[in-house]
């Protein structure tokens, strides 16, 4: 089951614990008998976490997929939300990406500093990025 549905055992154990996934049947054996559509539960669960949804959002997910048709709504505003953090992220990860580029250029300064350029902006305070954006540089 777990190589069908792409994923190591210990994810399945996980995703059991977490209740993603039903418990399943034991055989005589011992082994695990899982039912055809917990490779689908699975595979969802694994789409969704590509798309950044966290586990708690994916949880909500199958609960909604499980709703049928009405559940379209619910699910259509989760994922509103996730592209709405997702843009916040992508702008917080830009603003973080341009201030390294300042810094890097710094580095272009006469190698008679002693020390570099780069870790003495990294070390004050005021001119590293925070979540929110970048900080101007010197």
């Amino acid at each position: 089951m777990a190589a069908e549905a792409g994923v190591n055992v210990q994810t399945l154990r996980y995703y059991e614990r977490r209740g993603l996934l039903r418990e399943p049947e034991r055989l005589g054996s011992g082994y695990r008998s899982y039912p055809p559509e917990a490779v689908r539960t699975v595979r969802f669960v694994k789409r969704a976490q590509r798309l950044g949804f966290s586990l708690e959002e994916v949880e909500s997910l199958l609960q909604l997929a499980a709703g049928g048709p009405r559940s379209c709504t619910s699910a259509r505003q989760l994922a509103a939300e996730k592209i709405t953090d997702l843009e916040q992220r992508i702008e917080a990860l830009e603003a973080m990406r341009s201030s390294l580029s300042q810094l890097v250029a710094t580095c272009d300064r006469p190698r008679a500093r002693r020390e570099c350029p780069l870790l003495e902006a990294i070390a004050d305070a005021e001119h590293v990025p925070g979540p929110t954006g970048a900080a101007p540089l010197r």
